[in-house]
């Protein structure tokens, strides 16, 4: 592919290197962009070249810090409308705010609807994202969504290291609301899953109940969309551990590892932790416990099958 077919890559200060690594692989440069703030913290936004009629892909997943990242992406998007770009597709690896993404109580805020509405209103046309919280949020926007899945890149790791060729391994999922993806992974190293009944008291704590199926002896992998402040992977692996487990491996596909998450993880009995790239973590190469796997090829296959109008979907699993 090269840049005068029509498409150029843009990229926020969010995480840059991942931007380059799939321009690399498409064959483009960086598109000419500076992103900076006045003192008084208003974000400025720079394009330097024209993007007139030109298939804009603006690379910024909504990481912490989430709302600078986030209007770094709006005001992009604005700039780019204003420049008369033939279509803007908002490339968030990570979508900040997906939590949020029903009425869990009285008054609630549905921020994530919420944040689709302003994305559009900013002038996307389209978003590109991996993994979200909740894969109703699809939903929430009026504008085409591919949704790409983190399973297949995790699950290829596995079966490349041999756990699709045992018979000891265990796919557990550290709460009700990732059986599905649990399953899915599971039927890629052709192993069954348990699951780990938890309650949450309150924000970001969890505790765990009971342990739903054999995993007594078994090499066990807790797999999760995203893993925050570590508490419930930290305590899932416990748990399996203390009912008889050989060994626990976790995997996810955003690493948020906010506040005591990366110390937690360390001291846990968490052999290793595979996570994926839609998040730039430097403190994740501290740790001898972390590998982090590039999504860039993933990405940038869909990237080219957008501007070429070609299906998508086969990325879907």
């Amino acid at each position: 592919m090269s840049e005068s077919k029509g498409f150029k890559i843009f990229t926020g200060n969010a995480h840059p290197k991942l931007a380059k690594d799939i321009a690399d692989i498409l064959g483009v440069p960086l598109g000419e962009a500076k992103v900076s703030t006045f003192s008084d913290g208003e974000i400025s936004v720079d394009i330097g070249e024209t993007v007139r009629g030109v298939d804009v892909f603006i690379i910024q997943p909504t990481n912490e810090p989430v709302n600078d990242n986030l209007m770094q992406l709006l005001i992009m998007i604005d700039a780019f409308r204003r420049a008369s770009a033939g279509r803007i597709t908002a490339v968030m690896p990570y979508y900040g705010y997906a939590r949020q993404d029903r009425k869990a109580k009285a008054r609630d805020p549905i921020t994530a609807k919420l944040v689709a509405d302003i994305l559009t209103a900013a002038g996307a046309d389209r978003v590109l994202t991996m993994d979200l919280h909740a894969s109703q949020i699809q939903g929430y926007f009026n504008i085409p969504v591919d949704h790409l899945l983190g399973v297949p890149i995790l699950g290829k790791y596995f079966a490349e290291n041999g756990f699709d060729q045992r018979d000891d391994v265990v796919v557990v999922s550290p709460d009700l609301g990732s059986v599905t993806r649990a399953r899915k992974f599971a039927d890629r190293l052709h192993a069954p899953i348990a699951i780990i009944d938890k309650r949450r008291p309150r924000p970001n704590v969890a505790e765990v109940m009971n342990i739903i199926g054999d995993i007594k002896g078994k090499t066990c992998i807790l797999i999760d969309d995203m893993i925050d402040t570590a508490g419930t992977i930290t305590n899932g692996a416990n748990a399996l551990m203390k009912m008889g487990a050989n060994e626990v491996y976790a995997c996810c596909t955003h690493s948020v590892l906010s506040g005591p998450a990366i110390e937690r993880i360390n001291e846990s009995v968490i052999k290793e932790l595979i996570m994926l790239n839609t998040i730039d973590l430097p403190a994740a190469k501290s740790s001898p416990k972390f590998r982090v796997l590039s999504v860039a090829p993933v990405f940038a296959e869909a990237i080219k099958r957008i501007y070429e109008e070609m299906s998508v979907s086969k990325l879907f699993d």
